[in-house]
C-alpha cells in the first residue's frame, strides 16, 4: 500500500500535477493539505476520472485537507476528538478549521493533517498550535493499538538537523522546545515516524519560495508519516520526490511517500 502526503498549496492550481503524480508513483492513497477550497469547489471529477475516490474537508479558501484513494473509504472523519478551534478575535466563537480529515481504508485509519503554523511565538496561533498537537496526541494514544497513520504537514522541525541552519531559526516557530515536546508526545503515544530512516539523503520536505531556498538546498523537514507500531512494522521503503519540487510553479512542499506491506491489501502493482 503506497501512501503519499503532499501540501499541495492550492488544489485548483495544481490538480493536474496531483493526477500526474498519482500515475507516476502508482499511489494508493494521497493525503493533501492546504487545498484552499470549499468542498463544493474541489475538482473531484479530475481525480475520479483517474480512478480515485475523494474525501475532502474544506470550508473556505483557507486550509483544507483531502484523502484521495483507489479504494473507497469505509468510514470518514472530519475532526478528531478534542480538536480545538480558532478565531483571530478571542471574543468570537473558536470554530473548528478544516485541518484534519480521516478515512478508514482497508482497515487502516489514515489522517491527512495540516497542523497550525503558529505564526509567531507571541501570537495566539502558537498556543492554538500546541493545543492542537496535545489533543492529537491524546487521540493517538487512544488508537495506538490499531492500524493508525497520521500524515501531513506538521509545521515542526523536531531536530536541529531538520532545518538548513538552526541559527537562522532561533526564537522562531517550528523549532521551539514546546513544539518539539508536543511532537515527541505523538511518539510517546505509540507512533513512529517511518520515513526518516529511508530518506536521510533527501533531507528536506519543504523549501520556502523566498531567497531561492530550493536552488540553495536550504530546506526544512516538516512533513511526516507517523504510524502506530503494528503499521510501522510493515514499512518497506520511503522517498521524497525532489523532481516534482524542482518543477515550474510547483508547491513549496515535496511529495513524501512510504510503502506499507499489508498482506490483506490487494492493490495490484
Amino acid at each position: 500500500m503506497r501512501i503519499a502526503t503532499w501540501n499541495i498549496n492550492s488544489v485548483r492550481t495544481r490538480v493536474q500535477r496531483a493526477v500526474d503524480l498519482l500515475a507516476k508513483h502508482d499511489i494508493d492513497v494521497l493525503c493533501l493539505q492546504e487545498t484552499k477550497v470549499a468542498d463544493d469547489k474541489f475538482p473531484v471529477m479530475d481525480f475520479e476520472a483517474a480512478g480515485y475516490h475523494v474525501t475532502h474537508h474544506g470550508l473556505n479558501q483557507w486550509n483544507g485537507v483531502a484523502i484521495v484513494s483507489k479504494s473507497e473509504p469505509e468510514e470518514v472523519f472530519t475532526s478528531f476528538p478534542g480538536q480545538p478551534g480558532f478565531a483571530k478575535d478571542p471574543e468570537k466563537p473558536q470554530n473548528l478549521e478544516a485541518r484534519a480529515v480521516g478515512a478508514r481504508i482497508r482497515g487502516v485509519e489514515i489522517w491527512s493533517l495540516y497542523v497550525p503554523n503558529g505564526r509567531e511565538i507571541t501570537d495566539r496561533h502558537y498556543a492554538y498550535k500546541l493545543q492542537f498537537l496535545y489533543a492529537l496526541a491524546r487521540y493517538a494514544e487512544s488508537r495506538a493499538q490499531s492500524k493508525l497513520l497520521l500524515t501531513g504537514d506538521f509545521n515542526i522541525a523536531p531536530r536541529d538537523e531538520d532545518v538548513w541552519d538552526i541559527e537562522a531559526f532561533r526564537g522562531k516557530t517550528h523549532v521551539t522546545e514546546p513544539e518539539r515536546a508536543a511532537f515527541q508526545m505523538l511518539e510517546e503515544a505509540g507512533l513512529e515516524e517511518v520515513t526518516r530512516r529511508f530518506t536521510e539523503e533527501q533531507r528536506w520536505t519543504y523549501f520556502d519560495y523566498k531567497s531561492l531556498r530550493f536552488q540553495k538546498n536550504e530546506g526544512m523537514r516538516i512533513d511526516f508519516q507517523l504510524a502506530s507500531r503494528s503499521l510501522a512494522a510493515t514499512v518497506q521503503s520511503a522517498q521524497v520526490d525532489m523532481v516534482e519540487r524542482a518543477g515550474d510553479k510547483t508547491s513549496d512542499h515535496c511529495l513524501l511517500l512510504a510503502d506499507y506491506d499489508l498482506p490483506d491489501f490487494d492493490s495490484v502493482r
